[in-house]
């Protein structure tokens, strides 16, 4: 299927009879699902009631990891999958998945030989899908890797190996990837309930957000992927369902790379409440987080508490020299994560991370917790037993070796262009028949115009936000930078979509309005 919105909605509403397999909700887990289920070849059709990976999913801390707290923990089970998992993205996605080195830095004497146990454990548990080897680093080399870490009372370091990556890039890829192997998938489209026949779930009733559209849709199988959102789908099925999410909210801090200006990053195990910290260089900047705050309500677009903007500031503090205040904040972004409750657990940084998959008694297929690293896990999962559901033919998971779409070994990292992978020729090309789209959309930034174009034409990207927020990172690199960069990118995709004057005035005010909560203000 082409990744043009219309035309994938035409072919949807004119379908006669049904979809093997409808997924709800377009972040992670369920275009990981819909990736499984279309490489095995079912007719399967992914609704996101905004833009793909909006919530969660673009939120992350940009890493691909097996999850040291989790070892912490005893849960040796989920770091185990995670690694594996974090070696096979590494392998299908190696345009957009990295390997990262990550520093511990040890102040106390226990530290590092505590630490130093822990990580090679880790490296063991990784296998041969390991990306090298974790090693004690004296206080010499600490110091020339973290040329900006607090050197008072530091004795040393450990360092040890994960992955990195960005999310929404990836998400955008899987997009391409299941509609490769013919999957529809459409975003803007709200699913509004579920249809059933014989008290049996067989379809979903849908609202086009863009045009306020309604219609009807049939499947053999509904799967639930919408992650925070996971109970008022439940509740669509059945009104008395209990709900099972306890959303816990995460928050990062976008610095410039001054602030930690090595290639490494640096994992603080231990903060206050209890949660790891992390400072990970990320497109030539710092990403600084993450808290965990329960959170009673599931917003689109999470804001981030003040008194997780000063928590995160004080431990960078505390570790940084650049002692960073809040006028050097380039953006700050909040995600939601959907935490699946465990009887009445009160501490959220002790919820499951684990996902969870239930059958309701009508047969609507459950997914969630997890994260983006077993993305790929769950989406099997989760298909070997809509298969079951539905009654389809039974076939056989693909996606280990499965390539995404954009694959490319060899990655040049200092071309701007570097995370479309082969699709980087086609931007290439945009270019060389008008050069213009060459140019940077902001000095601050890496963008050039013609991405905007490719957003639009190949990406689905149907507002300024998708382009700024998710197809560039713009919004989170740089939240100001993106609000200037703002009318010229509507113009540009007013011109490719054939919009007007109101259009382009409306989308930049919506995107101001937007973009204000990621700007700290002084």
């Amino acid at each position: 299927m082409s990744l043009n919105r219309k035309e994938t909605l035409d072919f949807v509403k004119e379908k006669s009879g049904y979809f093997d397999v409808i997924i709800i909700g377009g972040g992670a887990t369920g275009l990981g699902a819909a990736v499984d289920a279309a490489s095995r070849g079912y007719k399967t059709l992914l609704l996101e009631q905004h833009d793909f990976s909006k919530g969660t999913s673009s939120r992350s801390t940009k890493l691909v990891h097996g999850g040291v707290r989790y070892l912490q923990q005893g849960n040796v089970a989920l770091v185990l999958e995670a690694l594996r998992e974090r070696g096979l993205m590494i392998q299908n996605a190696p345009h957009l998945v990295r390997n990262q080195s990550f520093i511990v830095p040890n102040y106390d004497w226990w530290e590092g030989p505590f630490y130093g146990v822990g990580m090679k454990v880790y490296d063991m548990l990784a296998g041969k899908l390991g990306l090298g080897p974790s090693k004690h680093l004296s206080l010499k080399k600490t110091t020339e890797l973290l040329p900006t870490i607090e050197q008072k009372g530091l004795r040393g370091g450990v360092i040890y190996y994960d992955g990195q990556f960005d999310d929404s890039r990836l998400a955008i890829n899987l997009v391409q990837t299941a509609a490769d192997h013919g999957a529809s998938l459409i975003n803007y489209t709200k699913v509004t309930g579920l249809h059933k026949s014989n008290d049996m779930v067989d379809g979903v009733q849908v609202r086009d957000e863009l045009s306020g559209e309604e219609f009807k849709l049939n499947g053999r199988v509904v799967i639930n992927a919408t992650g925070v959102y996971t109970d008022q789908v439940l509740k669509m099925d059945n009104p008395d369902a209990k709900p099972i999410i306890a959303p816990s909210q995460g928050v990062h801090l976008v610095l410039d790379k001054e602030f930690s200006p090595g290639d490494s990053a640096i994992m603080v195990p231990h903060t206050d409440d209890g949660r790891v910290l992390f400072a990970v260089p990320w497109h030539g900047k710092i990403v600084l987080g993450t808290t965990d705050t329960p959170v009673d309500e599931t917003l689109l677009e999470p804001v981030a508490f003040e008194q997780e903007i000063e928590f995160i500031l004080k431990h960078a503090s505390q570790y940084l020299t650049g002692n960073p205040t809040r006028k050097d904040v380039r953006s700050v972004f909040a995600g939601l994560r959907p935490l699946v409750k465990a009887g009445d657990g009160q501490n959220t940084a002790s919820l499951s991370r684990d996902h969870t998959l239930m059958v309701s008694d009508s047969g609507l297929v459950t997914i969630t917790g997890g994260k983006w690293t077993t993305y790929r896990r769950m989406g099997q999962d989760t298909i070997d037993q809509a298969a079951t559901v539905a009654g389809l033919n039974i076939k056989e998971c693909v996606t280990e070796n499965l390539r995404i779409h954009g694959w490319l070994k060899n990655v040049d990292r200092s071309d701007p262009l570097h995370q479309y992978g082969s699709d980087r020729l086609k931007l290439k090309k945009i270019i060389d028949e008008k050069p213009e789209l060459g140019e940077p959309l902001h000095e601050r930034l890496p963008y050039l115009k013609a991405e905007v174009i490719w957003a639009v034409r190949s990406e689905m990207a149907m507002t300024v936000e998708d382009v700024l927020s998710r197809r560039t990172r713009a919004l989170l690199l740089d939240a100001k930078a993106s609000v200037d960069m703002a009318p010229e990118v509507a113009q540009l995709m007013a011109e490719e979509m054939g919009e007007d004057k109101s259009w382009q005035d409306k989308q930049v005010d919506e995107y101001t309005k937007l973009a204000e909560p990621y700007i700290l203000a002084d």
